[in-house]
């Protein structure tokens, strides 16, 4: 009989054992990839979707931006809106607007915008708006809305949310920046040139703005994301290393409760090194198969959420692809079998060590 088939079958002599054991790796593994799983999705479709909807610069106010509570004054001006689009340097210039007001008591946060494609709904660009105002006031496609005095018509609705309350509402930008006085949140454009040498030029000629480039923006989601992804894998790892400590328990049990058995096997021919990898063989074993189980495990869970929530946070496209890279399946499948392996060191080299007679001796 050989390591292998006799690790399989110390494995199978003992089901529950093996199964509680393998319980602690799989919830930490589940833990761990549903965790890390989210984040990585959260930040690759992010990226996809900063790369696929801005244009090779944004050009802000230098305050950082007007967006919802901030001042009027973070808007870029009429006049630096006329001074960007005369830069010989920029083209296929987009600009885009966003304001709150209320309409009917209700607070409001319109987006002016020029690339529809930012936006998921039903029906035509022009007027989308979103759910709430639809559940709250019987809007449908075709009915008219009044902001600041102005009427509009439906020509959409979608299920982007604020998530704070508030009611959204999509306006084509020609129509949403004349309600906002004339003021523009923000520019994006393509370049001629490489796009850091343009958004230098930008900003040393324009004054009173900031430019940023795709560049700028993925490298701002890596540093957010990966403090975070930081934070929740040590959290997540716990988990593991609980499992991971439960296998040298039952490790050193079986290795006493096999004491006998382990001198009848020195005592037919199998070396210490044999027993060593017998019993190193068993607790990588008990690792792998526990991390394929959580990672299963964790993928449907996954799914599960992209299908439920996914609608509701505007991320139904993201897909397990992005949540499940290859890296992140090797890393965890690998960490914990190897995990498992040295956990299983201290009881293996002590099998390993078991004097013959002694071990015959042993009731």
């Amino acid at each position: 009989m050989g390591i292998y088939s006799l690790s399989f079958k110390n494995l199978k002599r003992r089901k529950l054992r093996s199964a509680l054991t393998m319980l602690g790796i799989i919830i930490g593994v589940a833990t761990l990839v549903l965790l890390m799983g989210a984040g990585t999705g959260m930040q690759s479709y992010m990226k996809e979707q900063t790369e696929t909807m801005m244009g090779d610069i944004s050009i802000y106010n230098s305050s950082g931006g007007a967006y919802m509570g901030s001042t009027m004054d973070s808007y870029i001006d009429q006049k630096t809106v006329s001074q960007i689009k005369n830069m010989s340097q920029l083209y296929d210039i987009k600009e885009e607007t966003t304001f709150t007001t209320e309409m009917n008591r209700t607070p409001l946060y319109v987006i002016g915008l020029s690339n529809w494609d930012q936006v998921k709904f039903n029906g035509t660009p022009g007027v989308v708006i979103d759910q709430s105002l639809v559940d709250k006031f019987g809007y449908k496609i075709g009915s008219t809305i009044t902001i600041k005095e102005k009427d509009f018509t439906v020509t959409g609705i979608t299920k982007e949310t604020t998530g704070m309350g508030m009611g959204i509402v999509f306006l084509d930008v020609d129509k949403a920046v004349p309600l906002n006085d004339n003021k523009v949140t923000s520019i994006s454009a393509s370049a001629r040139g490489d796009p850091e040498t343009v958004k230098k030029e930008v900003e040393s000629q324009v004054s009173g703005v900031t430019a940023m480039t795709q560049s700028d923006f993925t490298k701002q989601i890596d540093d957010m994301m990966n403090g975070i992804m930081l934070f929740i894998g040590a959290i997540a790892s716990i988990g593991l290393i609980v499992g991971v400590i439960s296998i040298v328990n039952i490790m050193l049990v079986n290795v006493t409760e096999r004491t006998r058995e382990i001198g009848v096997l020195k005592a037919i021919g199998f070396t210490n090194r044999e027993v060593l990898g017998s019993i190193l063989m068993e607790a990588g074993l008990l690792g792998f198969i526990g991390a394929m189980v959580g990672l299963i495990l964790a993928a449907i869970l996954l799914q599960l959420g992209i299908i439920l929530f996914g609608a509701q946070l505007g991320m139904e496209d993201v897909s397990l692809t992005y949540m499940l890279p290859a890296w992140l399946v090797l890393a965890v499948v690998g960490g914990a079998t190897l995990l498992s392996v040295l956990a299983g060191l201290y009881p293996a080299w002590r099998a390993s060590r078991l004097n013959v007679v002694e071990a015959l001796r042993y009731d």
